[in-house]
């Protein structure tokens, strides 16, 4: 039976240029065109888990303003529970994206709400859920809420899946809630110290004592789990715009999981999703 997957993180718009090149340092790429999305990288793997079927709930925060209405509404409009998406008195997260022509991204983001999510709050969102769904959680919120998400799941008998983005140092007691570690390459090697996405992957599963998948771009994913590692490939796509393909990886691990899936399985989805989304513009694809 399916079961339930809760999203903690943060929920922005994000201000799209696409142009020829991205610029350099000091230089202006003019010639682009303009779109406006709904952002964040936990919301965007929200309504990845949604598009799979899943049924999902947004634990975030936005601002009382025209953007937070547009961010929540987005949500809501892809099928997402967004009652426990807070409004605070600080603006809603921006991301500003540059994409070239190849698919290539960069990106600036205003935190803004998301620096106000509180432990009360995720406490709240995941008081009384069923056991065996799964709380996946991001970086792109403080600390607190995201120790009091994986503590929360822990109590609720909830599966843990911990998307380090981006990277930065992660707190003892976080890791050793053995949460399941879903870094791409370079996360990968900040937190674990190694260049090599093998060995990352390998020290990262000692550190946690669960398994760790490291996102390898269209090479596909590393699939670590104690002494065992496994490379799982990924299908050859003519790429768009990469620009959400982590996230729609996670969002799609996640459902998977609530669907009962065992992790390999998972990651397999999770991959054909992921290069699936990298062949349509805008980071929900």
């Amino acid at each position: 039976m399916a079961r339930d997957v809760y999203v903690v993180g943060s929920v922005n718009l994000d201000l799209v240029v696409r142009a020829a090149t991205l610029p350099g340092p000091g230089e202006t790429v003019t010639g682009g065109t303009f779109e406006r999305h709904g952002g964040g990288k936990s919301a965007n793997q929200a309504v990845a888990a949604a598009r799979q079927g899943a049924t999902v709930r947004m634990v975030g925060a936005v601002g009382s303003d025209d953007l937070g209405d547009e961010a929540v509404a987005d949500l809501a409009g892809e099928g997402v529970d967004v009652s426990a998406v807070a409004r605070v008195t600080a603006p809603t997260g921006v991301a500003l994206i540059a994409v070239d022509e190849a698919g290539e991204n960069q990106i600036a983001v205003a935190s803004g709400a998301n620096n106000d999510l509180t432990p009360a709050a995720v406490e709240a969102a995941l008081a009384g859920a069923e056991p065996g769904g799964v709380v996946l959680i991001g970086l792109e919120v403080p600390d607190a809420p995201v120790l009091a998400a994986a503590r929360a799941a822990r109590a609720a008998d909830l599966q843990v899946v911990l998307n380090p983005a981006p990277a930065r140092p992660l707190p003892d007691e976080l890791l050793a809630l053995g949460p399941v570690l879903t870094p791409n390459e370079p996360e990968a090697a900040a937190l674990s110290g190694e260049a090599d996405p093998e060995a990352a992957a390998r020290a990262l599963t000692r550190r946690t004592g669960a398994p760790v998948v490291v996102t390898i771009g269209p090479a596909g994913a590393l699939l670590a789990d104690g002494d065992a590692l496994e490379r799982i490939p990924a299908p050859k796509v003519e790429a768009v715009d990469t620009t959400g393909a982590g996230d729609a990886f996670n969002g799609a691990l996640a459902a998977a999981l609530a669907d009962g899936a065992k992790l390999g399985d998972a990651v397999r989805t999770a991959i054909a999703a992921a290069a699936d989304s990298v062949t349509r513009p805008g980071a929900r694809g």
